[in-house]
């Protein structure tokens, strides 16, 4: 499925080869877990990496505690070990996904130029190296963050705990979720680990390395320890927010791309990622602070998924606090630099300037954009 544009075939397993080929093969490796369904020896195993793991059905007098008004049994899950086998297959799916994208959306809008002169609709995009990987960057992640935001707002208007904060808390530990919230997690754990081997995949430059690892292992990392420590419900008020945030800002990013001078969704950008950093600092401090230490069931239980001590409380809300800080910090830096070179072009126009000594347009505030961090 790689974007081959070289006759001559790399030599088997070298390294171009493994890139130029490993949707192909992560695709062959998804066959085989598929037909293992097939055969009843294989057909248990294969089970373990293709659906959602622990059920558990409850009826009408064991929902006492869950927010439901129906007569018949539901199903609930919690998580296990056997997760970990989901999760590698629907990373392998992540990456079959994000070939494909790859190479039938973004490799041919990168090819197309949308101009006002007819002339000018098969002239490529003049992207240098640089740009070039901010758009893939960018393009694979609109189609994530746009995904993952109407999935997690589907699943925020079907639960009643997005219409009341106290349900951020109540009844914890919520050690049992609806199939849409569990799949919804495997899915974004499954997608963020599988951004790891794409570093290698898109030969990602190494000074872009360090910053994508970055926000990757932020992601895994507090999306992991709201699926493990049964938060799942501040997790995903704090996601759907917080991934429209990105969404507009990679979409702006995009848009920058076919045109530099179409920069306003930037400024809207800017105003709701202040917005939802203050959200999210209020619902962590809601919940840690009052909500979950003012609850009955107190206690550290592995066995029954019950978190709520202390130390736990306080790691969690350092852990968030601590990352929205780190990038507020950054968030401020960019707006500053993007101040100060806009001071210092307005301030260059009212002095004569020679034509050597006129800025040119790789040095100007219009590469702004491609250096934010998250």
């Amino acid at each position: 499925m790689g974007f081959r544009k070289k006759n001559k075939s790399p030599p088997v397993l070298s390294h171009e080869f493994v890139i130029q080929n490993h949707a192909d093969m992560v695709s062959c490796v998804a066959m085989v877990i598929l037909l293992g369904l097939m055969f009843e020896v294989t057909a248990k195993f294969a089970i373990m990496f293709i659906t959602v793991q622990y059920n558990v059905t409850y009826t009408l007098g064991e929902l006492t505690f869950f927010l439901y008004d129906r007569s018949e049994p539901l199903n609930f899950y919690h998580y296990g070990p056997k997760d970990m086998a989901t999760v590698f297959f629907y990373m392998l799916i992540a990456i079959i996904l994000h070939a494909l994208i790859q190479e039938y959306i973004l490799d041919v809008s990168a090819f197309f130029r949308v101009a006002k002169d007819e002339q000018k609709m098969n002239r490529r995009l003049h992207l240098s190296k640089t740009k070039h990987s901010k758009f893939n960057e960018s393009g694979q992640l609109v189609a994530f963050y746009l995904f993952s935001f109407v999935w997690g707002s589907s699943i925020l208007t079907a639960e009643d705990f997005a219409t009341n904060p106290t349900f951020l808390w109540e009844g914890y530990p919520h050690n049992n979720m609806v199939f849409q919230v569990k799949f919804f997690y495997i899915c974004q754990i499954a997608y963020w680990l599988h951004a790891l081997p794409e570093l290698y995949f898109q030969k990602v430059r190494k000074e872009d390395i360090p910053r994508q690892l970055y926000y990757i292992s932020l992601y895994i990392f507090h999306i992991s320890g709201a699926y493990v420590l049964n938060l799942h419900r501040l997790g995903l008020i704090l996601l759907v927010p917080h991934y429209l945030v990105e969404l507009l800002f990679h979409a702006s990013r995009l848009f920058y791309f076919s045109d530099e001078n179409k920069q306003k969704g930037f400024t809207l950008w800017a105003l709701l990622f202040v917005i939802a950093r203050l959200l999210t600092l209020t619902l962590s401090v809601l919940t840690f602070g009052f909500g979950l230490s003012r609850t009955e069931n107190q206690g550290f239980s592995i066995a029954e998924g019950n978190f709520n001590v202390l130390t736990v409380r306080i790691s969690c809300l350092a852990a968030i606090c601590l990352t929205q800080a780190w990038m507020m910090w950054k968030f401020i830096n960019f707006q500053l630099k993007k101040w100060r070179e806009h001071s210092q072009i307005q301030a260059s126009k009212k002095k004569p300037i020679s034509p050597k000594g006129r800025p040119s347009k790789k040095d100007s505030s219009r590469g702004e954009y491609l250096t934010y961090v998250f």
